[in-house]
């Protein structure tokens, strides 16, 4: 059986040690489209040969930003081919701006197993520390493993996020280049589905798609940079859930609602009548 819930949940995943620079920080930024008006001072700002301003979402490629394989779904209780799975929803959470370069300790458990009927979607909780103890960032985030459920298990809360019932407070268009995820998976995510048409098609998909968290640090930044002047510093908190596919060299669009503390997003694609791309989105304000 690849899932034995009984072995999963609770399970410590092995500590991952790293550190990084502020290149790492510059290319994790292109990545995700900064740099696309290089006379605009704020896109300048990520990507500032010294002390470049951080997004919260770094934190979710810079443990495995020097990656050169694929990845393995290979947990205790778990083990399933990489072709089922797909990003099912990500959170991060950041005790204090993000340094720009700096070495870390994250430990990971398995926190919830839940059984989707014809899926089954695997949950992770991470806390990051400085290495001397500080705290930086938590974060939680799920797979979405087709084929794998049935196995009797709970299928889990419901998170969604209802939008305000009136029009957005900022709106904008974020096009992405067709060698985007080509561009993207140098931070560390080489999982062919996003590079090899072949696999992609194995897979299910007429051709390579966009890495969900690619998707998900481009809207983090859209919304920075329109909602909150392009200060990263603000942003407290972003978590979303993967709602849909975006291939290279589609736009996102961006609708922003202000609510408290809060951001309320909704992130689609315009070329495929506004099809979802992330739903359940949400930025905080700290």
């Amino acid at each position: 059986m690849p899932i034995d819930p009984a072995i999963a949940i609770g399970a410590e995943l092995p500590a991952q040690e790293f550190s990084w620079t502020a290149s790492d920080v510059q290319l994790y930024h292109l990545g995700i489209g900064a740099g696309a008006h290089p006379l605009d001072p704020r896109e300048l700002m990520y990507l500032d040969d010294s002390k470049p301003q951080v997004l919260p979402t770094f934190a979710t490629v810079v443990a495995n930003i020097h990656a050169t394989e694929a990845p393995r779904v290979s947990f205790p209780g778990v083990e399933i081919d990489l072709a089922k799975v797909v990003h099912g929803s990500q959170e991060v959470t950041v005790h204090q701006p993000i340094p720009s370069s700096g070495s870390a300790r994250t430990t990971t458990r398995i926190a919830e197993v839940w059984d989707k009927g014809k899926a089954a979607v695997i949950v992770q909780e991470s806390s990051t520390v400085a290495h001397d103890g500080t705290p930086l960032w938590t974060a939680r985030s799920s797979i979405f493993a087709r084929g794998e459920g049935g196995f009797g298990g709970e299928r889990g809360p419901s998170d969604a996020i209802a939008l305000p019932d009136r029009e957005p407070d900022f709106e904008v268009l974020s096009p992405t280049l067709p060698q985007q995820a080509l561009l993207y998976r140098m931070c560390g995510d080489r999982n062919p589905l996003h590079s090899d048409p072949e696999f992609a098609t194995a897979a299910g998909f007429p051709a390579p798609i966009l890495h969900g968290l690619c998707t998900y640090g481009i809207i983090c930044k859209a919304a920075t940079d329109t909602a909150l002047g392009g200060d990263a510093n603000r942003v407290k908190g972003f978590r979303a859930r993967f709602a849909g596919v975006v291939f290279p060299g589609e736009s996102l669009r961006t609708r922003i609602w202000r609510e408290d503390d809060r951001l309320l997003i909704s992130a689609t694609v315009p070329e495929r009548e506004d099809s979802p791309a992330l739903a359940d989105v949400v930025l905080t304000i700290s």
